[in-house]
């Protein structure tokens, strides 16, 4: 027990300092990228929206469940399936707070594989729904569909403009709380997870599997229908490397698992069609198959190792003990009785 303790607070350590700066910059990129911007790049059909959702969607701090009002509210404002397809894919594939996660528990190689794969991953599935998809340019939308959306809208026409330090503060903010706490669940298993395996799994005892066809095929098993978000799901994809299991099978987890989820294929189906549900799913599969193999025959023909000890005592140790302190704050914050409760509006909005 003393073991596996340890093995908590020193991936805990590792991952704190790492995670923290990435949710204030993911916060800042939410808040300071206007959404009339993303909308406006997205609601042209064809290939260079698909790009650009895919591009605009990667650095913003939304996971399995936030990106999906947010490509619904793009969906209705016009954008594309292709493009909302591709903004599905890769906003909860990556994020700032999840690649800076990843350097730290798998170290560089990863954190720059990793958003590649996701950008790579969300251009092929909006193509896909581009060149097989079913009138895509059509919106799902009416204007008397939108009066929930529109009676959410109206009161913030009348707010006066935020400067850019309020804007800053309000996204760092909302990182820090709300998003850290939608991720909170996943992070806590990811690092209890990792740390069993660390402390109890010989890291060799999955190397007899780990580059087969088999794993990877288990890790699409083991992601699709997980909810797991981009950041949490990375300390679970470190313990599965601890035990020795290939990067490429790895990857295959790490991109099958934040996109896909129950929740997800639903709302397409429902508000895109069972075509683009289909073509959603295929294109995450075939992607994540084909780069988890190329990440393989990469890393075997190269003398370059993946280490997940690689941003440990980078810091000062004062530092990841005063991140760990202030995560844990803020994962308490929801208990505090100064906590205002707040409710949530119908197109995602936070109402006080």
């Amino acid at each position: 027990m003393i073991q596996y303790l340890s093995a908590v607070w020193e991936l805990s350590l590792e991952a704190a300092p790492w995670l923290l700066l990435g949710l204030i910059i993911g916060g800042l990129f939410k808040s300071l990228v206007p959404q009339a911007f993303l909308q406006r790049h997205l609601t042209r059909p064809g290939m260079s929206s698909v790009i650009k959702a895919a591009v605009l969607g990667m650095p913003l701090p939304l996971c399995s469940c936030g990106v999906i009002p947010a490509a619904m509210g793009l969906r209705q404002a016009g954008a594309s399936k292709p493009a909302t397809s591709s903004f599905l894919v890769a906003t909860p594939e990556t994020g700032v707070d999840s690649i800076s996660v990843t350097y730290a528990m798998m170290g560089p190689v990863m954190a720059i594989i990793r958003p590649v794969a996701a950008l790579i991953s969300a251009i092929v599935t909006g193509l896909l729904v581009l060149l097989f998809g079913d009138d895509q340019t059509q919106t799902v939308a009416s204007r008397s569909d939108n009066n929930c959306c529109a009676a959410d809208e109206k009161p913030n026409d009348i707010k006066p403009a935020q400067s850019w330090f309020e804007k800053a503060r309000s996204g760092v903010w909302y990182a820090l709380t709300d998003l850290y706490q939608s991720i909170l669940k996943w992070l806590i298993v990811g690092i209890l997870l990792a740390a069993l395996i660390e402390a109890f799994v010989p890291h060799d005892w999955l190397i007899q599997w780990g580059d087969s066809w088999v794993v990877m095929i288990l890790m699409l098993f083991v992601g699709i229908p997980m909810y797991v978000c981009a950041t949490g799901s990375t300390p679970i994809a470190a313990s599965f490397l601890m035990a020795g299991i290939s990067p490429g099978a790895v990857l295959v987890f790490l991109l099958a698992g934040p996109a896909t989820n129950m929740a997800t294929l639903g709302v397409i189906r429902d508000h895109m069609g069972s075509r683009t549900m289909w073509l959603y799913l295929a294109g995450i599969i075939s992607c994540a198959l084909l780069l988890g193999l190329l990440v393989n025959v990469f890393f075997s023909g190269t003398q370059i190792s993946i280490s997940t000890e690689h941003a440990h005592n980078i810091l000062p140790g004062w530092v990841e003990v005063l991140s760990v302190l202030v995560l844990l704050l803020l994962a308490l914050l929801p208990f505090w009785p100064s906590k205002q409760p707040t409710t949530t509006g119908c197109c995602g909005s936070k109402e006080s």
